[in-house]
This record gives structure tokens, C-alpha cells and sequence, in this order.
């Protein structure tokens, strides 16, 4: 059961005047706005100074209204390449392996996980192996911080280091090669 809306002391039923004078202009700008919904007018205030401010947003209250004005902000992602390494050693042969052959090279030995590797256990210190020297299995031939946490990855077998595929501070994939022990 439907129950009528109690009469205004300003107004008649139905929300007229009761002396048939015009409503003010704020009264107006009330049936205007539940008309429309909101006052357009306010929500376009409301987000030009949003972008005035650099706020991702905004809400105002009042006793009829509530209202939020919200932005998506852009964030710039940036990238920090890694540093040019240095001249390769004259160890190296010159037909070491790319790591798209190194991938398929039975002595290959891959990223257990996406991070950063790092080469040797602090800046600065020698890295942990060389090519071509021999290193033992479990030896630890890298380091790889993911989520803050340094993971020592040791060697699968033993046999000699023909190549290193990584660079010092490069980001991993996992399964990338990282190294040919033969």
C-alpha cells in the first residue's frame, strides 16, 4: 500500500507552490537536478579541478547530495636498462653459443625463476665462475632476487663453463639459458 508524501509547509501536494508564486531559484535548480539526476554542471567543476590538482579524486556531501568524481591516472612505467657490459675477455671462444642455440644445447642450464641475475655475490666481487673453467655440481654459479630474496643457484653437474648467456643485474625468464656447462 502506496502511502502519499507528507505536504510541505512551502508547498502544496505534489510539490506546488501553495500561493502559486514561482519557486525560487534553488527550489528550480532542485527539480532541475532530480529531473536530470545530478547537476551536470557541478560533476564538470568537479573534474576540471580534478586535473587542476593532479587528484585521481574527489567526493563532496551534502544533505540531498552525494557525489564522487574519480580519474584514472596514467602511471609511467619506466624501464631501467640494464649497463653496457664490458669488452668480453679474450677466454671466450669466438664461437660461443647465442642462446638461441644454447636453448636446445644439451649442457644448458636454465632460470629455475623469473628475477634478476647477478653474477657474483656482491658489487664489485669477482664473479662467482669464469668461462672456461671447470665447476663442480652444486657449486653455486649465480645468484637470482626475486621478491626480495637472493636464491643461490648451484650447478647441476660438473663440467667446464663454455659460455655464459646473461649479463650482471639482467632480468630472467624462467627456462631462459643462463649457461652452457659441458
Amino acid at each position: 500500500m502506496a502511502t502519499k508524501p507528507p505536504n510541505d509547509p512551502k508547498t502544496g501536494p505534489k510539490g506546488a507552490p501553495k500561493d502559486g508564486k514561482p519557486a525560487s531559484k534553488q527550489e528550480s535548480k532542485k527539480s532541475e537536478m532530480s529531473k536530470a539526476g545530478v547537476d551536470q554542471e557541478l560533476i564538470r567543476q568537479l573534474a576540471a579541478l580534478l586535473t587542476e590538482t593532479d587528484l585521481s579524486e574527489i567526493e563532496i556531501e551534502t544533505d540531498e547530495l552525494k557525489l564522487r568524481v574519480a580519474r584514472q591516472v596514467a602511471q609511467a612505467v619506466t624501464h631501467v636498462a640494464a649497463p653496457a657490459p664490458a669488452a668480453a675477455p679474450a677466454a671466450v671462444p669466438a664461437a660461443a653459443p647465442t642462446a638461441a642455440d644454447a636453448a636446445a644445447h644439451p649442457g644448458s642450464v636454465t632460470s629455475p625463476m623469473v628475477g634478476t641475475a647477478y653474477l657474483s655475490p656482491e658489487p664489485g666481487a669477482p664473479a662467482f665462475v669464469q668461462p672456461g673453467k671447470q665447476v663442480s655440481e652444486g657449486e653455486t654459479i649465480l645468484i637470482i632476487e626475486a621478491m626480495k630474496t637472493m636464491n643461490h643457484i648451484p650447478a647441476p653437474r660438473s663440467g667446464k663453463l663454455t659460455a655464459v648467456l646473461v649479463d650482471d643485474g639482467q632480468p630472467v625468464e624462467f627456462g631462459e639459458p643462463l649457461f652452457v656447462i659441458e
